[in-house]
């Protein structure tokens, strides 16, 4: 007698382990956004359109009246976008999440609650020894959203910041070249029949990528200088151009600068910007010449460059109107905090989705790269080799 053959193999008939999917729980976010303290910072983390997302997915979020004031969002805009506006300072820092564009400062960080998460800029340079030990004391979670990565390894917020600070460069040079503002007259544009405007550009980095795509575009005959050929090479492939590239070279840097209108300092170092443009180089410039030094929040790669304020943006030195502002974005505060909000939304409903902060980072390393506080434990090794401080590792401690 034969029976029928098995549909299923020997293998498939012997138990096999069941595999349970981790389950997810959904958690409920609470955010509070203070108004910006800090000087001539207009920028705010959120418009209301996230808001809008954040509270449609169950996430409660209250903001100071007036926090959005300077990038043109109106308490009402917030309000109806579902977020609970208060006067009262106190309350919004004492929420379980805290969203800012700049650090918080010592008094402010005496306003927030134990055991709280922090979102904001970092800005080493800046700090102290004290306030590290002030969020050692209060055991608070803190993320640097300039240093959180994308799944391609790059760093979103400091390339949005670096494209808006790119662009502004050129049109704040083209503002300062006008007769309105004692400029020499000279227009960006391929009007026929004029010489184009001369435009050198220090650095192949994202500013000065961006920099030249706008100068270019206004018809401007651009320069760009950087040591690395690799940097000039991705610009060039970028920009789907070729465009007059060089390293830094004294004597053909020299001979650029005494022929341009415009130039823009956007060289980055490690601790400092190195000085690539002399005071004998500024000299040698043409009278009503305008320099950007995009640079000057690390001390400005232009010996000449003194940083400014937006209130009294320029000085004329040598003959050459310097502008050494180190907070470009916020110049365009709206365009500027729709970037920093496009960052910052994602994450945080990717956060709720996950059931809270702990969760992300165990599974998205580029978020867990942004984290230099955990439970008041110090975790990124660059603030403990600054300041001269013990770190843990986050790998250790999550896992």
């Amino acid at each position: 007698m034969s029976f029928p053959k098995s549909p299923f193999s020997k293998h498939e008939l012997i138990p096999q382990e069941e595999t349970l999917e981790v389950v997810k729980t959904k958690g409920e976010l609470f955010i509070g956004i203070p108004k910006e303290s800090s000087y001539q910072e207009r920028r705010v983390c959120l418009t209301p359109d996230a808001v809008n997302a954040l509270t449609a997915h169950g996430h409660r979020v209250i903001i100071e009246s007036n926090a959005g004031e300077g990038a043109n969002y109106s308490d009402r805009e917030y309000s109806e976008a579902g977020a609970e506006v208060t006067s009262d300072t106190q309350k919004v820092f004492s929420c379980p999440i805290l969203l800012k564009v700049e650090p918080p400062s010592i008094s402010e960080l005496e306003m927030i609650n134990p055991q709280t998460i922090i979102i904001s800029a970092l800005q080493i340079k800046t700090q102290s020894k004290k306030y590290f030990e002030t969020l050692a004391k209060k055991r608070i979670t803190a993320l640097a959203f300039e240093f959180i990565k994308d799944e391609m390894g790059n760093y979103p917020a400091v390339r949005a910041l670096s494209e808006i600070a790119g662009t502004a460069s050129v049109l704040i040079a083209a503002e300062l070249l006008t007769n309105m503002n004692c400029g020499n007259g000279l227009m960006f544009g391929n009007i026929t029949g004029v010489p184009p405007v001369n435009v050198v550009i220090l650095g192949a980095g994202t500013v000065g990528e961006f920099a030249a795509r706008s100068a270019i575009g206004l018809g401007a005959d651009v320069k760009v200088f950087d040591n690395s050929i690799t940097r000039l090479r991705g610009m060039q492939n970028n920009l789907n151009r070729i465009l007059y590239t060089s390293t830094l070279q004294p004597k053909n840097l020299l001979k650029a600068l005494k022929r341009c209108d415009v130039l823009i300092g956007a060289v980055r170092g490690v601790d400092r910007a190195p000085i690539v443009v002399s005071e004998t180089m500024v000299e040698n410039m043409k009278n009503g010449a305008v320099l950007i030094d995009v640079s000057i929040d690390m001390g400005g790669c232009i010996e000449t460059s003194e940083v400014t304020t937006h209130d009294a943006p320029t000085f004329v030195k040598h003959g050459v109107t310097h502008y050494c502002v180190p907070n470009i974005p916020s110049r365009y505060a709206r365009s500027a905090s729709v970037s920093i909000s496009n960052i910052f939304t994602p994450y945080l409903l990717k956060i709720g989705e996950d059931g809270g902060l702990e969760q992300s980072l165990r599974f998205d390393k580029g978020l867990r790269n942004g984290l230099y506080f955990y439970h008041g434990i110090l975790t990124s090794k660059a603030v403990a080799d600054w300041f001269d401080l013990s770190y843990r590792d986050i790998n250790l401690l999550i896992f």
